[in-house]
């Protein structure tokens, strides 16, 4: 187990430029199993999620070519059927949350495939019927096998359109009902549908290897299915988690940051819910300017009522982003409610803030009061243990703005979401190694 080391109280200065987005980039490297043909996809992040899954598909029997950092050329002509169909596969996949999107592409291809219980976060219960009963509507059946807890699911006469209003805007789930409706007879419509920029992204590149899909960007899309895809050329986003927690870690520190090749266009109200907290920003063509200030304060609602920050779907606040901004929220000046909707684990790392010295009351799993220090109170330096990937994040935004020393333990889980962040932060002027 791996563990960073922080030295608190140092401001950051400089720029910096995102990796490409992880919850895409997963979504991508699934789609290439629709198609025997070459896939060529850059600005892929080699971070610890997208190296297992690229992993993954080379034992699956996938052509794997690296042409340089971040852009590579998969071609799925020779997928060992043995293999995929394997007690070692399914246990693989479930440790790895990115692989259920590749049962989508198989079952669509190859009229069969396994859908393991996810594996990934600590973050509570995740849901797979949206996922599931997808496939069931494109005229799927399936069968829960005990002895590898994964769903057999089969498809001998292939997929055939159909309607469906989705439970939930999922976005793995639209993603994975979306790659599998493209090569179904007929034509799908999706409602209730994900419209994140990262399904749209998929969209378009599935438009480009030959898919017909309607309706990107809405929660309405209609796939009118094909007979078979060919290869393409795509290039995934920024992104979008990475742009917020530069932005968070700017003022935590209380520093001049600029966070560059933004595609500010897709990042939705993220600008918004941080200048909700008194962070200012400035837009420089597609730049991130974040100003140093020596106070940031929360706004409240027209009313006066304390100010909310919830996640919700697409264009909604990503839940990813609430980690970072309850731990910015500690130094603003006024008070806020965070609200986390979707997973009903995510705020227990508070407990290890408190011990900080934060003033965060836990109301219940999914929803934290902060009163904001207003930088008049510095963090007390702790010993820390990442549960997931935000939280990791998150306490090392508190750990850089602590009085002291920190040490956070489990940074595996930090590496499964951002390259290089420890490098990419003591380029920017802050104090942290690896050990």
């Amino acid at each position: 187990m791996s563990t960073f080391i922080i030295e608190g109280g140092h401001t950051l200065s400089g720029s910096i430029t995102p990796q490409g987005a992880k919850n895409e980039a997963l979504q991508i490297l699934s789609a290439v199993l629709l198609t025997d043909k070459a896939v060529r996809i850059s600005n892929i992040p080699e971070i610890l999620d997208v190296k297992n899954l690229i992993g993954l598909l080379e034992e699956m029997g996938v052509a794997v070519t690296r042409h340089e950092k971040g852009e590579y050329t998969f071609q799925a002509a020779n997928i060992n059927g043995d293999y995929v169909g394997s007690p070692e596969f399914v246990k693989k996949c479930a440790s790895l949350r990115g692989s259920v999107m590749i049962s989508g592409p198989l079952l669509a291809r190859f009229g069969e495939t396994w859908f393991p219980k996810p594996g990934g976060d600590k973050i509570g219960r995740r849901r797979v019927d949206t996922h599931i009963e997808g496939f069931v509507n494109l005229g799927a059946s399936y069968e829960y096998d005990h002895s590898v807890r994964a769903y057999h699911l089969t498809a001998p006469k292939g997929l055939r359109g159909a309607y469906m209003l989705l439970d939930e805007a999922s976005v793995t789930g639209t993603a994975n009902i979306v790659m599998a409706a493209s090569l179904a007879d007929g034509d799908t419509t999706i409602y209730n549908a994900a419209c994140e920029p990262y399904v749209q992204q998929l969209c378009r590149l599935l438009n480009a290897m030959g898919a017909n899909i309607e309706g990107i960007g809405s929660n309405l899309l209609t796939v009118h299915g094909v007979r078979k895809l060919h290869g393409a050329n795509h290039r995934i986003l920024p992104d979008m988690i990475e742009v917020g927690s530069f932005i968070g870690m700017a003022a935590i520190t209380q520093s001049s940051l600029t966070i560059k090749d933004v595609s500010y266009e897709n990042l939705g109200i993220i600008p918004e819910a941080f200048k909700r907290i008194g962070v200012k920003l400035e837009q420089k063509g597609d730049d991130i300017f974040v100003p140093a200030q020596e106070s940031y304060e929360i706004e409240s609602f027209i009313d006066g009522s304390i100010m909310t920050i919830a996640d919700a779907p697409w264009p909604g606040l990503t839940p990813d982003l609430l980690s970072v901004l309850l731990v910015v929220a500690t130094q603003c000046k006024g008070s806020v409610l965070i609200h986390q909707k979707m997973f009903e684990s995510r705020l227990f790392f508070t407990d290890k803030l408190i011990d900080m010295g934060a003033q965060i009351i836990l109301c219940d799993p999914h929803r934290a009061v902060v009163i904001g220090h207003d930088h008049k109170f510095q963090l007390r330096a702790n010993r820390m243990t990442s549960p997931d990937i935000r939280a990791g994040i998150a306490m090392v935004l508190a750990a850089m703005s602590a009085k002291g020393t920190s040490q956070i333990d489990n940074i595996e889980q930090i590496d499964r979401g951002y390259e290089d962040i420890d490098g990419r932060l003591r380029a920017l002027g802050a104090v942290i190694t690896r050990k």
